[in-house]
């Protein structure tokens, strides 16, 4: 018998699924994000992308509650993430997947028991219904059969990937947070991470948000496209957001910080590392 991971209430697409308001994040005297306000629409591909140490990773585990912002406030369907007591923070979770950077699989565990985790941590399934929706997951990201009872390390990158995929997909979430999907991986690999990207987001009807700094990834899965900016390089005053847009009106932005990054050009930054000012 399967049990429903979380309640779902019903609300048209389009509609705010997550909403970052005035936040900020700072580890110590560090300050990574500043007054973000960002909303997620429901049934929409975000991608974030910017240079490393700009804040990617960091907003995508505030959004899922896994740090607390230092100020300001994450809204999950219209509820302050903060607000919320341990029950219903963890039965809030049950509604995302998180493919991590390196898929982040439990090494001593079978692919079996990766996968399986988090509906067994839950107590979602009885061992039959487990081992099916197992069986499925990893067929839907393509691996073939045979590969249950064997160890992370006994596989490619590409496979580790598609299992954290499938892991994260066990759930069956409502919102997929992807960091660096393709991180690591060849060229093909990298477009078949994509393809189930895809896939995932059109058969399931799922929210996505991407971090990511491939471009080929952005071109091919986001609906939307928004740019941070790391913090020590801003001018006063300026928003860490320098783009919220679509996909199409990247490369010809007029701000030449997002084209010198859409288009991998680092004469600027060469200058500003010379000028001590990285």
């Amino acid at each position: 018998m399967s049990v429903s991971p979380a309640a779902r209430p019903a609300r048209a697409p389009g509609d705010a699924v997550i909403e970052m308001l005035d936040l900020s994040m700072r580890f110590r005297q560090q300050a990574v994000l500043r007054d973000i306000n960002l909303r997620i629409n429901r049934g929409e591909t975000v991608a974030i992308i910017g240079e490393s140490g700009c804040g990617k990773t960091v907003m995508l585990k505030l959004m899922i509650a896994l740090l607390k912002p230092t100020s300001g406030t994450v809204r999950f369907d219209g509820k302050d993430m903060s607000q919320l007591n341990e029950h219903d923070l963890n039965q809030t979770r049950l509604r995302f997947g998180f493919l991590f950077q390196m898929a982040a699989l439990f090494d001593s565990l079978t692919i079996f028991d990766n996968v399986a985790f988090g509906p067994r941590e839950h107590k979602l399934h009885d061992p039959e219904e487990l081992a099916r929706v197992v069986s499925e997951r990893l067929k839907e990201v393509g691996l073939p059969e045979g590969l249950e009872q064997k160890k992370p390390a006994e596989l490619s990158g590409g496979q580790r990937k598609r299992v954290g995929l499938a892991r994260a997909l066990a759930l069956n979430p409502e919102v997929m947070l992807y960091d660096e999907p393709t991180t690591g991986l060849d060229p093909i690999m990298s477009d078949v991470i994509n393809e189930l990207i895809l896939q995932t987001q059109k058969t399931k009807k799922t929210t996505g948000v991407v971090v990511t700094h491939d471009m080929k990834t952005v071109s091919k899965v986001a609906d939307r496209v928004v740019m941070l900016y790391p913090l020590p390089r801003l001018r006063p005053g300026e928003s860490q957001i320098l783009y919220d847009g679509p996909t199409a009106a990247l490369e010809d932005h007029p701000d030449p910080r997002v084209r010198q990054f859409v288009r991998g050009e680092a004469g600027e930054r060469l200058r500003e590392m010379a000028q001590g000012r990285a």
